[in-house]
């Protein structure tokens, strides 16, 4: 089933159908006039949004899949563009759970559509509607209910629309982490990067959309880095550790910044658990991470691999990517020189020898968790080491306290002196006692 109209001629066919259709309120548009004309249409005619936040990084790997940069824009109700975003929406999680709903039950929530008929919410209902229609025959699904916006609906009204109707409500669960992050970088950028009005839009807090995109800023970067070898839709179950490593970065020292990031960026490509990585949020990380690597003879032609390769290539890119005018970390090479290749290529060292990209990224994993795993003893070892300081801190901290309330709490006639005699004697009998410990 394709579109056979175009332009005018699908403006017209529209108004066609909506006089003396039926009108519904809806309360999302966000104008005053909030009522629109609900049609029924053949499931194959309303176009598929190629401005659809659910699929922007779907769209990304399909455009660096087919290396066209246009492909979604140079005809968006073209059926190449078409096929590929219904292709893309049949292809996400919980399409056919989607289809055995609306088997089960039709169409609960009507679609809405623009004034020449495309998708601006409802894209994944009315691709599974066409689904079942034409892949199972089930006749009931030959059409789709749509709600029709104004002629005039401006591209900012239909970004806040879907906002409103596809994040904020019940159907959030269908954005994926990056795209709904891409939806809060675009309100951003269109609210004059005002978070109070992303936040509103959003039905979230300022802290919540601030860090979903603080969070897709690090991917943006791993992204560049890797050239293309890496899309934003490899991350999407990595959000944890960019939620770890935004977070940590966000008040530390540009070295700092730059040695921690390096280490997530490696333990993400290399498929180290955040939970590994969490124990490497320290100043050093990038340079025990490099110790450990170096020791091993199997990795140790693979660093030096990285750093000769970065010694003859452009390395002005990279270095801003990770720490701008700063010192770079000691892993700077090797992120680089990984990050570029593609899990199933291969490497070829000066030696001769020929090593699959993915053995040397479990390989490095492995020495990264050992990292961790050591810092996280040594940890260990820190806390113990501080732990009855830190208590008699807060002991002396209470007491200080005790002092200051003291004198309001003897005014009262129910003030017991002789329980707080037996209490100071308690603790004059424990300071005895850890004064003589050793």
């Amino acid at each position: 089933m394709t579109l056979t109209m175009h332009g005018p001629d699908r403006v017209e066919f529209l108004t066609a159908r909506m006089k003396g259709a039926r009108v519904v309120t809806v309360p999302a548009w966000p104008r005053a006039d909030k009522d629109l004309a609900q049609v029924q249409l053949g499931v194959g005619w309303p176009a598929f949004s190629t401005l659809n936040h659910r699929t922007k990084a779907e769209q990304l790997r399909e455009i660096r899949a087919t290396g066209r940069e246009n492909l979604f824009t140079a005809d968006p109700l073209g059926r190449e563009a078409q096929d590929t975003q219904y292709r893309i929406l049949r292809s996400q999680p919980g399409f056919d759970g989607l289809k055995e709903d609306l088997r089960e039950r039709g169409q609960q929530e009507p679609a809405i559509i623009t004034a020449d008929g495309i998708l601006i919410n409802g894209n994944r209902r009315t691709a599974a509607l066409r689904s079942l229609y034409e892949d199972d025959s089930h006749l009931s699904a030959g059409y789709v209910t749509c709600l029709v916006l104004p002629d005039n609906a401006t591209l900012e009204e239909m970004v806040d629309l879907e906002a409103e109707l596809q994040v904020a409500n019940s159907f959030k669960q269908d954005y994926s982490w990056i795209n709904e992050a891409m939806l809060i970088e675009e309100l951003y950028d269109r609210a004059g990067k005002n978070w109070d009005h992303v936040s509103v839009r959003m039905h979230r807090t300022v802290g919540d959309v601030r860090d979903l995109y603080e969070k897709l800023q690090q991917v943006h970067q791993l992204v560049e880095l890797s050239n293309g070898a890496r899309l934003h839709m490899d991350f999407v179950e990595n959000e944890s550790a960019f939620e770890e490593l935004a977070k940590h970065i966000k008040n530390k020292s540009p070295r700092e910044a730059d040695a921690v990031r390096a280490v997530y960026f490696l333990g993400t490509l290399t498929g180290t658990p955040y939970r590994k990585l969490r124990h490497l949020r320290r100043p050093d990380a990038a340079k025990l991470v490099r110790n450990e690597l170096q020791g091993d003879p199997a990795l140790k032609p693979i660093l030096e691999a990285a750093e000769a390769s970065a010694a003859t290539g452009p390395q002005d890119e990279l270095t801003e990517l990770l720490g701008g005018a700063q010192p770079s970390s000691p892993i700077h090479d090797l992120l680089g020189f990984v990050a570029v290749q593609r899990p199933e290529a291969s490497i070829v060292l000066d030696s001769g020898d020929k090593l699959l990209v993915q053995d040397v990224l479990k390989s490095i994993g492995n020495s990264i968790t050992a990292v961790a795993d050591e810092a996280k003893e040594e940890g260990r070892d820190q806390s113990a080491l501080r732990a009855p300081l830190d208590r008699a801190d807060k002991a002396i901290a209470e007491l200080q306290r005790v002092l200051d309330t003291l004198p309001k709490a003897r005014a009262f006639d129910e003030w017991d002196e002789v329980d707080l005699a037996e209490k100071v004697m308690r603790m004059e009998h424990l300071i005895a006692k850890i004064s003589v410990i050793r």
